[in-house]
């Protein structure tokens, strides 16, 4: 699905944050490691995304300070044609009831096989 809406951009003068956040719903894997084992995987949203990071729901609580891959499914094909993944990895710097916040420390765009 391609959103044709602007996306939202959140600029609170009292944000301290330095990265403009854009709501951008996009559904998600996620997979928490620890010592490059998976832990526990799941898939979720998108609540909003940066430069520096990814607020997403994770339909379930996910531990501050562990370590967390997750693979937006997004909304623009590579050259119109191949579907797009943006992989984040990241450590998980807040968490509540299904929400949680990561800092980001790498990320790639990946193109997804045509599994028809």
């Amino acid at each position: 699905m391609i959103c044709t809406d602007q996306p939202q951009i959140d600029s609170n003068a009292d944000d301290r944050r330095r990265d403009r956040r854009y709501r951008i719903p996009l559904e998600l894997r996620w997979r928490l490691l620890h010592r490059r084992k998976v832990q526990a995987e799941g898939v979720g949203r998108t609540i909003d995304l940066s430069s520096g990071g990814i607020l997403f729901d994770a339909n379930r609580h996910l531990p501050p300070g562990m370590n967390v891959e997750v693979s937006v499914s997004w909304p623009v094909r590579q050259n119109g044609v191949a579907a797009m993944q943006l992989v984040v990895s990241g450590r998980i710097v807040r968490s509540n009831e299904s929400q949680v916040a990561i800092r980001e420390t790498e990320h790639q765009f990946r193109t997804v096989r045509d599994t028809r």
